[in-house]
């Protein structure tokens, strides 16, 4: 009877440990099929597999100092549109399932179709970098690294100007690598564009980030 028991006993903490074993290789199958389908997803390439993308933005994009340059450094897709950090990067894979929908609706699959949402689309990720405080552009471009002197006296003197007033790389350098919708201006007609305040909003004393404060303190 004994015999049984500890036989019964062994056999069920064999099946646990092989269990956990199991489970735990399954966890690391599962976690490098997921991190390789979120870098697949996170190309160029795929970006611009379908042709929305290809035909129109990457078009403009091909013809901007961020894909071509004396140095060859190339900022790509992802580089500007997708975090780096895994936990707001997830948030935007999200959010991204919201154009798969659209693509399936064929809401901008002609050039047509595109520039009448180029101010709504151009808004949103507007919006979205003055949120993370050009958080993307950051990634290659930041205040604590200029060499104020070996820049020209207009981007040295807006480039601190832009500092000490607490503004983000959004504020002043949209359509850095796209065309700018239609911009409504005090003459000629109507364009149904953005709106002068919209290209440069003013920014509010709160809004002021601490690296402006910290250069007033110096």
């Amino acid at each position: 009877m004994d015999t049984n028991k500890k036989g019964l006993i062994g056999r069920i903490r064999t099946l646990g440990w092989g269990f956990a074993a199991m489970l735990f290789i399954a966890g690391i199958l599962f976690w490098g099929a997921f991190n390789t389908a979120m870098e697949w997803t996170n190309r160029e390439e795929f970006c611009i597999s379908c042709h929305e993308m290809k035909d129109n933005v990457y078009q403009e994009y091909r013809n901007t100092i961020h894909a071509s340059n004396r140095s060859g450094v190339r900022a790509t897709c992802p580089d500007c549109h997708v975090p780096k950090a895994w936990g707001p990067k997830m948030i935007r894979k999200i959010q991204a399932s919201n154009e798969v929908l659209h693509k399936v609706l064929g809401t901008i699959d002609t050039p047509e179709k595109f520039n009448a949402k180029r101010l709504e689309l151009a808004k949103h990720e507007w919006e979205r970098m003055k949120k993370t405080d050009s958080r993307e552009c950051r990634n290659c471009h930041n205040y604590d690294g200029f060499d104020y002197a070996e820049q020209g006296r207009r981007s040295s003197k807006a480039h601190q100007t832009g500092l000490n007033e607490g503004k983000t790389c959004i504020d002043c350098h949209k359509g850095i690598a796209h065309t700018l919708p239609e911009v409504e201006q005090a003459i000629g007609a109507p364009k149904h564009g953005a709106t002068p305040e919209e290209f440069h909003p003013p920014v509010k004393p709160e809004e002021t980030k601490p690296e402006a404060d910290k250069a007033a303190k110096g």
